[in-house]
Protein backbone atom coordinates (compact mmCIF):
# COMPACT_ATOMS: atom_id res chain seq x y z
CA UNK A 1 0.00 0.00 0.00
CA UNK A 2 2.72 2.34 1.04
CA UNK A 3 4.58 1.57 -2.39
CA UNK A 4 1.38 1.48 -4.54
CA UNK A 5 3.04 2.94 -7.89
CA UNK A 6 5.64 0.17 -7.64
CA UNK A 7 4.55 -3.47 -9.43
CA UNK A 8 5.35 -6.45 -7.18
CA UNK A 9 7.89 -8.72 -8.39
CA UNK A 10 7.06 -12.24 -9.14
CA UNK A 11 9.23 -13.16 -6.03
CA UNK A 12 7.59 -10.81 -3.53
CA UNK A 13 4.08 -12.16 -5.04
CA UNK A 14 5.42 -15.58 -4.14
CA UNK A 15 6.64 -14.72 -0.31
CA UNK A 16 3.39 -12.76 0.29
CA UNK A 17 0.94 -15.90 -1.17
CA UNK A 18 3.29 -17.97 1.35
CA UNK A 19 2.48 -16.05 4.09
CA UNK A 20 -0.97 -15.46 3.55
CA UNK A 21 -1.10 -19.69 3.61
CA UNK A 22 0.43 -20.13 6.71
CA UNK A 23 -1.73 -17.24 8.59
CA UNK A 24 -4.48 -18.87 7.43
CA UNK A 25 -3.04 -21.66 8.54
CA UNK A 26 -3.26 -20.64 11.94
CA UNK A 27 0.25 -19.16 12.36
CA UNK A 28 0.74 -16.44 14.56
CA UNK A 29 2.33 -13.32 12.55
CA UNK A 30 4.61 -12.64 15.61
CA UNK A 31 5.82 -16.15 14.45
CA UNK A 32 6.10 -15.61 10.90
CA UNK A 33 8.39 -12.26 11.96
CA UNK A 34 9.96 -13.63 14.41
CA UNK A 35 9.36 -10.74 16.96
CA UNK A 36 6.66 -9.15 18.99
CA UNK A 37 6.46 -6.05 20.54
CA UNK A 38 5.85 -5.95 24.72
CA UNK A 39 5.93 -3.05 27.25
CA UNK A 40 7.02 -0.72 24.08
CA UNK A 41 10.06 -3.44 23.06
CA UNK A 42 10.67 -5.54 20.74
CA UNK A 43 11.82 -8.57 21.50
CA UNK A 44 13.03 -11.97 19.35
CA UNK A 45 10.77 -14.92 19.76
CA UNK A 46 11.49 -18.42 18.68
CA UNK A 47 9.90 -22.03 18.87
CA UNK A 48 10.77 -22.31 22.29
CA UNK A 49 9.71 -19.78 23.85
CA UNK A 50 5.66 -18.10 24.09
CA UNK A 51 4.69 -15.32 22.20
CA UNK A 52 5.02 -11.72 24.62
CA UNK A 53 0.84 -11.01 24.91
CA UNK A 54 -0.46 -7.54 25.97
CA UNK A 55 -2.22 -8.80 29.11
CA UNK A 56 1.01 -9.76 30.69
CA UNK A 57 2.06 -5.88 30.72
CA UNK A 58 -0.31 -5.63 34.00
CA UNK A 59 2.26 -8.48 35.94
CA UNK A 60 5.24 -5.68 35.21
CA UNK A 61 2.60 -2.85 35.95
CA UNK A 62 1.61 -4.86 39.55
CA UNK A 63 5.84 -5.49 40.61
CA UNK A 64 6.61 -2.18 39.61
CA UNK A 65 3.85 -0.36 41.87
CA UNK A 66 5.59 -2.33 44.69
CA UNK A 67 8.99 -0.24 44.00
CA UNK A 68 9.16 2.83 46.13
CA UNK A 69 12.43 3.60 45.03
CA UNK A 70 12.91 2.88 41.25
CA UNK A 71 16.68 3.74 41.57
CA UNK A 72 17.14 1.20 44.46
CA UNK A 73 19.77 -2.10 43.05
CA UNK A 74 16.76 -3.91 43.04
CA UNK A 75 17.27 -7.77 42.75
CA UNK A 76 14.68 -9.63 40.31
CA UNK A 77 14.16 -13.59 40.05
CA UNK A 78 12.32 -14.44 36.92
CA UNK A 79 10.95 -18.24 36.71
CA UNK A 80 10.36 -19.69 33.75
CA UNK A 81 12.09 -16.40 31.87
CA UNK A 82 11.17 -17.48 27.78
CA UNK A 83 11.74 -14.95 25.81
CA UNK A 84 12.63 -13.10 29.30
CA UNK A 85 10.08 -10.10 28.41
CA UNK A 86 8.61 -9.93 32.20
CA UNK A 87 12.81 -9.23 33.35
CA UNK A 88 13.46 -7.28 30.81
CA UNK A 89 11.06 -5.05 30.58
CA UNK A 90 11.41 -4.93 34.30
CA UNK A 91 14.63 -4.05 33.94
CA UNK A 92 13.95 -1.00 31.75
CA UNK A 93 12.55 0.78 34.22
CA UNK A 94 14.40 -0.07 37.21
CA UNK A 95 18.21 1.40 35.75
CA UNK A 96 20.08 -0.43 39.26
CA UNK A 97 18.44 -3.45 39.25
CA UNK A 98 19.89 -6.98 38.25
CA UNK A 99 18.06 -9.81 37.41
CA UNK A 100 18.37 -13.98 36.93
CA UNK A 101 16.08 -15.53 34.49
CA UNK A 102 15.20 -18.98 34.71
CA UNK A 103 14.28 -21.58 31.95
CA UNK A 104 14.45 -25.29 31.72
CA UNK A 105 14.68 -24.85 27.80
CA UNK A 106 18.30 -23.83 26.55
CA UNK A 107 16.41 -22.86 22.98
CA UNK A 108 14.17 -20.19 25.24
CA UNK A 109 17.14 -19.22 27.30
CA UNK A 110 19.01 -18.19 23.67
CA UNK A 111 16.01 -16.24 22.94
CA UNK A 112 16.27 -14.20 26.31
CA UNK A 113 20.10 -13.50 25.93
CA UNK A 114 19.91 -12.08 22.21
CA UNK A 115 17.01 -10.05 23.50
CA UNK A 116 18.92 -9.06 26.74
CA UNK A 117 21.54 -7.64 24.49
CA UNK A 118 19.56 -6.12 21.79
CA UNK A 119 17.76 -3.95 24.07
CA UNK A 120 21.59 -3.24 26.01
CA UNK A 121 20.11 -4.67 29.22
CA UNK A 122 22.89 -7.89 28.90
CA UNK A 123 25.07 -6.75 31.60
CA UNK A 124 22.18 -6.71 34.47
CA UNK A 125 20.57 -9.69 32.90
CA UNK A 126 21.86 -13.19 33.80
CA UNK A 127 20.05 -16.46 32.35
CA UNK A 128 20.85 -19.72 33.90
CA UNK A 129 19.09 -22.98 32.79
CA UNK A 130 17.19 -24.81 35.74
CA UNK A 131 14.19 -26.58 37.25
CA UNK A 132 12.49 -23.45 38.99
CA UNK A 133 13.98 -22.33 42.09
CA UNK A 134 17.06 -25.38 42.59
CA UNK A 135 20.44 -24.33 43.13
CA UNK A 136 19.25 -20.21 43.44
CA UNK A 137 20.86 -18.06 46.13
CA UNK A 138 18.51 -15.26 47.60
CA UNK A 139 17.49 -13.21 48.25
CA UNK A 140 15.11 -11.01 45.49
CA UNK A 141 13.38 -8.50 45.89
CA UNK A 142 10.75 -9.43 43.46
CA UNK A 143 9.91 -12.22 42.26
CA UNK A 144 7.93 -13.03 39.11
CA UNK A 145 6.62 -15.63 36.71
CA UNK A 146 3.96 -16.92 34.35
CA UNK A 147 4.43 -20.18 34.28
CA UNK A 148 2.68 -23.15 32.59
CA UNK A 149 -1.17 -23.05 33.87
CA UNK A 150 -3.09 -24.32 30.70
CA UNK A 151 -5.04 -28.28 32.41
CA UNK A 152 -3.19 -30.63 30.38
CA UNK A 153 -6.63 -31.77 29.11
CA UNK A 154 -7.74 -28.33 27.88
CA UNK A 155 -4.58 -28.03 25.80
CA UNK A 156 -5.93 -29.99 22.65
CA UNK A 157 -8.78 -27.20 22.90
CA UNK A 158 -6.91 -24.39 22.44
CA UNK A 159 -7.06 -22.02 19.28
CA UNK A 160 -4.95 -23.01 16.45
CA UNK A 161 -2.33 -20.04 16.83
CA UNK A 162 -1.35 -21.82 20.33
CA UNK A 163 -1.70 -25.37 20.16
CA UNK A 164 0.10 -25.84 17.34
CA UNK A 165 2.46 -23.29 17.39
CA UNK A 166 3.27 -22.08 21.09
CA UNK A 167 5.76 -24.91 22.89
CA UNK A 168 4.31 -27.68 24.93
CA UNK A 169 6.10 -27.48 28.08
CA UNK A 170 5.55 -23.52 28.30
CA UNK A 171 1.41 -24.47 28.30
CA UNK A 172 1.13 -27.84 30.40
CA UNK A 173 0.58 -27.04 34.28
CA UNK A 174 -0.61 -30.58 35.03
CA UNK A 175 -4.05 -32.05 35.81
CA UNK A 176 -5.43 -28.72 37.04
CA UNK A 177 -3.06 -26.02 35.56
CA UNK A 178 -1.55 -25.56 39.19
CA UNK A 179 2.00 -27.34 39.59
CA UNK A 180 3.90 -25.13 38.35
CA UNK A 181 2.29 -22.85 41.20
CA UNK A 182 2.73 -25.63 43.85
CA UNK A 183 5.99 -25.58 43.25
CA UNK A 184 6.73 -21.75 43.36
CA UNK A 185 4.53 -21.28 46.35
CA UNK A 186 7.04 -23.62 48.22
CA UNK A 187 10.25 -22.69 47.21
CA UNK A 188 10.00 -18.98 46.80
CA UNK A 189 9.79 -17.99 50.74
CA UNK A 190 13.28 -18.74 51.41
CA UNK A 191 14.12 -16.53 48.11
CA UNK A 192 12.42 -13.74 49.11
CA UNK A 193 14.12 -10.87 50.52
CA UNK A 194 12.72 -8.94 53.90
CA UNK A 195 9.86 -6.58 52.32
CA UNK A 196 10.05 -8.15 48.88
CA UNK A 197 6.82 -9.54 46.41
CA UNK A 198 5.86 -12.23 44.21
CA UNK A 199 3.77 -11.69 41.55
CA UNK A 200 2.36 -14.33 39.27
CA UNK A 201 0.53 -14.19 35.86
CA UNK A 202 -2.29 -17.00 35.88
CA UNK A 203 -5.33 -17.67 33.84
CA UNK A 204 -8.97 -16.49 34.79
CA UNK A 205 -10.39 -19.09 36.07
CA UNK A 206 -7.91 -20.54 38.06
CA UNK A 207 -7.51 -17.54 40.06
CA UNK A 208 -9.94 -18.49 42.96
CA UNK A 209 -8.26 -22.15 43.08
CA UNK A 210 -5.26 -20.52 43.20
CA UNK A 211 -5.81 -17.38 45.91
CA UNK A 212 -7.19 -20.31 48.15
CA UNK A 213 -4.03 -21.72 47.88
CA UNK A 214 -2.06 -18.83 48.87
CA UNK A 215 -4.41 -18.17 51.71
CA UNK A 216 -3.86 -21.42 53.13
CA UNK A 217 -0.53 -21.76 52.97
CA UNK A 218 1.26 -20.16 56.15
CA UNK A 219 4.13 -18.48 54.29
CA UNK A 220 2.53 -15.63 52.70
CA UNK A 221 0.06 -12.61 52.78
CA UNK A 222 -1.44 -9.14 51.66
CA UNK A 223 -3.39 -11.27 48.55
CA UNK A 224 -3.86 -9.05 45.89
CA UNK A 225 -5.68 -9.24 42.37
CA UNK A 226 -4.14 -8.15 39.02
CA UNK A 227 -6.51 -7.62 36.56
CA UNK A 228 -5.97 -7.97 32.73
CA UNK A 229 -6.63 -5.13 29.99
CA UNK A 230 -10.26 -6.76 30.41
CA UNK A 231 -10.84 -6.47 33.53
CA UNK A 232 -10.34 -10.14 34.16
CA UNK A 233 -8.50 -11.94 37.19
CA UNK A 234 -4.81 -12.69 35.75
CA UNK A 235 -2.53 -12.78 38.05
CA UNK A 236 -2.06 -11.74 42.10
CA UNK A 237 0.93 -9.99 43.95
CA UNK A 238 1.99 -11.26 47.58
CA UNK A 239 4.56 -10.83 50.38
CA UNK A 240 5.87 -13.02 52.81
CA UNK A 241 4.04 -13.29 55.90
CA UNK A 242 7.92 -13.13 58.32
CA UNK A 243 5.80 -14.57 61.41
CA UNK A 244 5.43 -17.73 60.28
CA UNK A 245 8.58 -18.62 59.03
Amino acid sequence: MVRGDEPATEKALSEYLTLIERRAAGEPVARMVGEKEFWGLTFKIGPDTLVPRPDSECIVEAALEVVPDKAAPLRILDLGTGTGCLLLALLSELPNARGVGIDISGGALDVARANAASLELGARAMFARGNWTEGIEGPFDIIISNPPYIPAGDIDALMTDVREHDPLRALDGGADGLDCYRIILKQAPALLAEGGHVVLETAPDLYAELSEMVRAAPHWRTLELINDLASRARGMRFAKNDLAL
